[in-house]
């Protein structure tokens, strides 16, 4: 009885008491867990985009300063494109040569196209930048379609010019009259010479006066006299007439006055004068 009583009553032993010093774990873990946690609330997606921003602008002025390296380079060369009869390719680069040594990037090519478009034989101009170092310019010529008065071409597109070298456009008809005028010197030249060439003629010339008077030169030498009124109907006439009387004789006819009402007046070359015999 005794026995079970001291067996019941025996006592826990109290806790073994800290020794003085020691540090306990828990704080430990706590400061790490705060420190995964902040290291969790971070926004790393938008922090390395804010990298990357920084980056790029820190590069801008050194790519700035790439790209004005580059606007400095200079033009060394340049190229001449199009088919040229009354201008030169050597004399076209020379008068481009001006911009050799220019800069490739802030050269205004417009200005380029503009000088070269005042030279006389030039009607187009077309620049543009080949890179490296080069400028290409493609040139568009005029086309003469006749001599213009008194040492002058006049363009198919009714432009009237005046180069140094106007002999380099061959043969060609001779138009005249007011500058002012010459799309209807040309319309009129245009009509004569389809209507010629039906009767296996050709046109050689046509002049119109200040008084709006016409005169046709054709191309075997004759001369006809249109005036300024019912042009299209003294040339009718004078065809019929030439036709029916005058082409057998046409080698000694000088001038066809077409101004009369019923007829023409035919003027005759002069009988050359008969050689004196020898001794």
């Amino acid at each position: 009885m005794l026995e079970h009583l001291l067996i019941r009553s025996r006592a826990v032993p109290p806790d073994p008491p800290r020794r003085r010093g020691a540090t306990s774990l828990e704080p430990e873990r706590d400061r790490f867990g705060v420190f995964r946690a902040v290291l969790g609330a971070v926004p790393w997606l938008q922090v390395g985009m804010g990298a990357v921003i920084v980056l790029l602008a820190a590069m801008v002025p050194w790519g700035t300063g790439k790209i004005l390296g580059a606007m400095d380079q200079q033009i060394l060369a340049v190229d001449v494109k199009g088919e040229l009869i009354g201008d030169s390719r050597v004399a076209i680069e020379r008068a481009a040569g001006n911009w050799i040594g220019k800069s490739y990037f802030a050269t205004d090519l417009s200005e380029i196209k503009a000088h070269l478009e005042q030279r006389p034989w030039v009607e187009s101009a077309a620049v543009r930048r080949v890179w490296p170092d080069r400028l290409e310019i493609d040139i568009r010529e005029k086309k003469p379609l006749a001599y213009w008065g008194d040492g002058r071409l006049v363009s198919r597109t009714g432009e009237v010019f005046a180069p140094s070298n106007l002999q380099v456009a061959g043969r060609l008809p001779y138009l005249a009259g007011p500058d002012e005028r010459v799309r209807d010197v040309i319309r009129m030249a245009q009509t004569l010479s389809e209507r010629l060439l039906e009767h296996g003629l050709g046109l050689a010339g046509l002049a119109l006066e200040e008084r709006g008077a016409w005169t046709l030169k054709l191309g075997n030498g004759i001369e006809v006299v249109l005036g300024r009124d019912q042009v299209e109907e003294r040339f009718e006439r004078f065809i019929n007439v030439y036709e029916s009387r005058l082409v057998a004789r046409s080698e000694e006819v000088s001038r066809v006055d077409a101004r009369y009402t019923n007829g023409v007046a035919v003027q005759w070359k002069a009988a050359e004068p008969a050689s004196s015999p020898r001794s």
